[in-house]
């Protein structure tokens, strides 16, 4: 579910913002048109926010901005701390994952950026489907994340992390789950959703889903 990786966010959590603004090169291309990316989450977004994987904050600030009322979800305690410590005192950030959560109120939009890749395929599955089921139509789910057209994309991007040396990219792309994008099609619309992606950068394209 995703929660194994919560030692090493909690470890990567007072570090995060300096990888989000570029200062390591191996994630620097990860992380290009990082705000755009938000800005763009945030524009698809409508009324009421549940979000998982808020992190230190960055994208509830900005949905706070525009207006949003926003239930963030984050299981690392070091990520929470640091969020709640830039957040205003009235956000609810509470521990959970995509699977295991509790909101109070109806939502209307779901979010996350870089952290769906946390579950395997079989367990997005799940989510998206517990998400069709809180959703009113015309809700939708506005996700962020690291994904590949196909699996010889997927395969050229490893080798060419392991060819410039950037050996921790690589072995992030081999430990966790990053799908492809036939099967994240196939999730959203089996499970009620009418979906679009935008490429943000090499890595990460936005998923904007909408219940139908």
């Amino acid at each position: 579910m995703g929660t194994e990786f919560n030692q090493l966010f909690d470890e990567w959590a007072h570090t995060y913002d300096s990888f989000v603004a570029g200062e390591d090169d191996e994630y620097k291309e990860v992380f290009s048109n990082y705000e755009a990316i938000l800005n763009d989450v945030v524009a698809k977004s409508t009324g009421t926010v549940l979000e998982f994987g808020v992190g230190t904050g960055n994208l509830t600030n900005k949905l706070l901005e525009a207006g949003h009322r926003v239930y963030g979800i984050e299981p690392s305690k070091e990520m929470r701390a640091i969020a709640k410590q830039k957040l205003p005192k009235h956000v609810s950030v509470s521990e959970g994952d995509f699977l295991d959560f509790h909101v109070p109120e109806q939502v209307d939009t779901i979010v996350s950026t870089y952290a769906f890749h946390h579950l395997v395929d079989e367990e997005k599955n799940t989510a998206v489907e517990k998400y069709g089921q809180m959703l009113r139509k015309g809700g939708k789910i506005v996700f962020a994340d690291t994904i590949f057209i196909n699996q010889e994309a997927f395969d050229k991007t490893v080798e060419e992390a392991i060819a410039k040396g950037y050996h921790n990219l690589a072995k992030d792309l081999q430990s966790e789950y990053y799908t492809r994008i036939p099967i994240m099609e196939a999730i959203f619309t089996n499970n009620g959703f009418t979906v679009n992606f935008t490429r943000y950068n090499h890595f990460v394209w936005v998923m904007e889903a909408v219940k139908n």
